[in-house]
């Protein structure tokens, strides 16, 4: 079957389907001083809340609900977030889940997907060796692939972000976004379709959309940072590419101290824990390199929460 459209009907229609499988998350509205911050207003979409503790759930039942799974199951390589999400999804829907995880994956998501029954495999040093580990079992298993961000199926899931985000804040100028492989922005940009400024997020150690903007097309990427094992998978999806140069307006890169100090800053302002590659787009906030105006209604993803427990206050 041909692959689907990525724009607003479809990311609605697929909704509707994944809708009595994933959380409604919270979006809260607070003052930017209660986060350490000059701006005003500011509203959170708290992602980390999902089932399988991130976004990646999303795309994963969208996967799994609109293609045919055969007996062999599903298939997915990831940095550990994406293969929770589907080992869940898999579970809940009564299918088999193989998931290829790198060594750089938190044992905080590696335990996610083993609790959630997956046949887990962890090889190799990044996602990119996973997802060629996990594309050789596919052509041996017959299993479905299920990709962590270049699949027309998996932007519509997370593009739902974007029409819960509308309903839920519908006066907001700009979303900051983290982006790894562009399936979180890309279907949120479809969604909003340049009526919200949508401004992408990568550590400084993992510029792949920022590359691939410079080049005109998807290009390999440094794969470091803090958020390796959530926003390093070495290039930009080949579908996410032509959305993001038409509906993103712009990229910035965060430090990987300024991932640290906006996880603190979420634990002491709002008593939340999130992950590095979670707090990324809240980190261009914090340390200055997204600057809102002075009127500016700003809405930051808080994008997943699988790692282990950090005391902040020690």
């Amino acid at each position: 079957m041909p692959a689907p459209a990525i724009d607003r009907a479809q990311i609605a229609a697929t909704y509707r389907l994944i809708a009595p499988h994933i959380r409604r998350t919270p979006a809260i509205a607070l003052a930017g001083g209660d986060l350490g911050l000059d701006a005003g207003r500011l509203t959170l979409k708290l992602e980390l809340f999902q089932h399988a503790g991130s976004f990646k759930t999303r795309g994963a039942f969208a996967n799994l609900l609109r293609r045919e799974v055969p007996p062999a199951g599903v298939v997915a390589a990831s940095g550990g977030n994406h293969g929770a999400a589907v080992a869940y999804a898999a579970m809940k829907l009564g299918h088999p889940a193989k998931i290829f995880v790198p060594g750089i994956s938190s044992p905080a998501k590696i335990a996610r997907i083993r609790g959630y029954g997956a046949d887990l495999v962890v090889g190799g040093e990044r996602y990119a060796d996973a997802l060629v580990a996990s594309e050789a079992w596919i052509a041996q298993s017959g299993g479905l692939a299920v990709h962590a961000f270049d699949q027309a199926e998996t932007m519509l899931g997370q593009g739902s972000i974007g029409l819960e985000l509308e309903e839920q804040a519908p006066d907001l100028g700009t979303l900051l976004v983290a982006v790894s492989g562009g399936g979180l922005i890309g279907g949120i940009a479809a969604w909003y379709g340049g009526r919200v400024r949508v401004v992408g997020v990568e550590p400084e150690g993992a510029p792949t959309l920022t590359k691939a903007l410079a080049a005109g097309r998807p290009v390999d990427a440094e794969t470091g940072s803090i958020a390796a094992d959530s926003l390093a998978p070495r290039r930009i999806g080949e579908l996410v590419f032509p959305i993001a140069q038409q509906h993103v307006e712009s990229v910035v890169l965060v430090a990987d101290d300024a991932i640290r100090q906006a996880q603190k800053a979420l634990w002491d302002g709002l008593r939340v824990v999130a992950e590095p590659g979670g707090v990324a787009a809240f980190a261009a906030l914090l340390s200055g390199r997204y600057r809102p105006g002075k009127d500016e209604r700003v809405g930051v993803v808080v994008s997943g929460g699988n790692t282990v427990a950090v005391d902040f206050d020690r």
